[in-house]
C-alpha cells in the first residue's frame, strides 16, 4: 500500500487560506496481473455504462458537438449499464481469489474498450472512481476499430453493443456477444458471480443445431442417440476460463462456497439428447453447477429464477425472452440460427 502524506499542517489564522492542503489521501496500488496469465473481459463503454444521450448528441450533432458536450459534463458519472453488475461480481471474485492466493496473477482483468477519442477518458476515469470500480486499462481508439487490440490483450471474452463488431471478433476467434439491456432488470448477486450458457452454437458447435434446422426433431433425436458418444466440437467458450478459476477455489477446498457458478440452460430434452452434451462438457475437463434441460419450455422464467448477470444465447428469440423477465442476456452470433441483419448500426460503442 502506497500512502503518500502531506507535511503537517500550519497554524492559520481563521479565514487564512493561504497556507491550507488538501486532506490526506491513501492510495491502494494492487498490481496488474500479465495479460497472459488472467482471465481478460474486453468490455465497451457502451455495455459497462448508460451512455445513451452521449450517442443522441452524436448522432444528431456530430463528432465535434459530441466530443464539446462530453467534456462540458466530465465531472458528471455515467450510470451503470447493463454490464456494470457483471463487472463488479468479477471484481467480487477477485477478492476472494486474493485472499486465497495474494502472489497470483490468475485473476479477472477488465478491459475498457471504446471508439472514444482519449478526451473523453477523463470522464470514463471519473465515472470509474465514482463507481469504485477497479479498471486500470483502457483502450480508446479515437474511431478506430479496436477488434485489432482483442488478440494482443489476450481477450478471453468481448462484451458490445456494436453486432457487426462482435461477429468481426468472433471470425478472430475471440469469444464475443452483443449484450442488450432489459427493460427491467433483475436483482443479482453481489457476492456470487453467475454466468448461464446455452448449449449449442454457443459451448458445442452447431452440428446438432443444423441436422434439427434440415431434418426435423425426429432426425435430431436419432442423429444425436446414434453419436452419443462422440464429441462434439467445441466453440471458443468463456466457460474454459470460469473453470480454471473455479478449480482454484475447490483447491482450497471452497467447493460449496465458491463464488463462481455456471449453469447450462439448455431447449435440449435430457433423455433424448442430453447425454451427448454432459459427457461432451466432461470430456473437456469442463464443470457446469447446473443443468436445465427444458425440451423447448421458454428459457426466461428458469433465468429469473437463476438471476444471472448475464446468459449467453445464440438465437434472438431467447434473448429477448430472457430480457423480457429482466435478464441481461447477451447474443452470440455463431451458427446456422443466424439471421444477418443489414441494419445500419452505429460503429461508436
Amino acid at each position: 500500500m502506497d500512502q503518500r502524506r502531506p507535511r503537517e499542517k500550519k497554524q492559520t489564522k481563521k479565514g487564512d487560506l493561504s497556507t491550507t492542503r488538501p486532506p490526506v489521501l491513501f492510495f491502494i496500488l494492487r498490481p496488474q496481473p500479465k495479460p497472459e496469465n488472467a482471465v481478460t473481459i474486453a468490455v465497451s463503454t457502451r455495455v459497462l455504462f448508460r451512455t445513451e444521450r452521449e450517442q443522441k448528441v452524436f448522432e444528431r450533432h456530430g463528432v465535434e458537438e459530441y466530443l464539446r458536450y462530453q467534456i462540458q459534463h466530465e465531472n458528471e458519472p455515467f450510470a451503470p449499464g447493463p454490464a456494470f453488475p457483471f463487472v463488479k461480481a468479477l471484481e467480487a471474485v477477485n477478492s476472494r481469489l486474493r485472499q486465497l492466493y495474494p502472489q497470483s496473477e490468475e485473476l479477472f482483468d477488465i478491459v475498457l474498450v471504446t471508439y472514444n477519442h482519449a478526451h473523453v477518458g477523463i470522464r470514463l476515469i471519473n465515472t470509474i472512481n465514482h463507481h469504485n470500480l477497479f479498471i486500470e486499462r483502457f483502450c480508446m481508439t479515437g474511431g478506430s476499430s479496436p477488434i485489432g487490440y482483442l488478440a494482443a490483450w489476450h481477450t478471453d471474452l468481448y462484451l458490445s453493443a456494436d453486432a457487426q463488431k462482435v461477429r468481426e471478433a468472433l471470425a478472430e476467434g475471440i469469444a464475443v456477444a452483443t449484450v442488450f439491456m432489459p427493460e427491467k432488470q433483475t436483482e443479482v448477486s453481489e457476492s456470487q458471480l453467475r454466468v448461464a450458457f446455452d448449449g449449442d452454437a454457443v459451448l458445442f458447435s452447431d452440428e446438432s443445431e443444423r441436422i434439427f434446422k434440415a431434418h426435423g426433431l425426429d432426425k435430431f433425436f436419432e442423429h444425436e442417440r446414434q453419436n452419443e458418444d462422440t464429441l462434439l466440437d467445441h466453440v471458443t467458450c468463456f466457460l474454459e476460463a470460469l473453470g480454471k478459476l473455479q478449480k482454484k477455489f475447490y483447491a482450497k477446498g471452497q467447493r460449496l462456497d465458491c463464488p463462481i457458478r455456471t449453469y447450462l440452460v439448455t431447449a435440449r430434452s435430457a433423455a433424448s439428447s442430453g447425454l451427448r452434451a454432459l459427457k461432451t462438457l466432461r470430456a473437456w475437463g469442463l464443470e457446469i453447477d447446473e443443468a436445465l434441460f427444458l425440451a423447448g419450455a421458454p428459457k426466461g422464467p428458469m433465468l429469473e429464477k437463476i438471476r444471472p448477470h448475464i446468459y449467453f444465447d445464440d438465437q434472438m428469440f431467447h434473448v429477448e425472452g430472457a430480457a423480457e423477465m429482466g435478464t441481461i442476456a447477451a447474443h452470440v452470433p455463431y451458427g446456422v440460427a443466424q439471421k444477418r441483419q443489414a441494419g445500419k448500426r452505429d460503429r461508436r460503442n
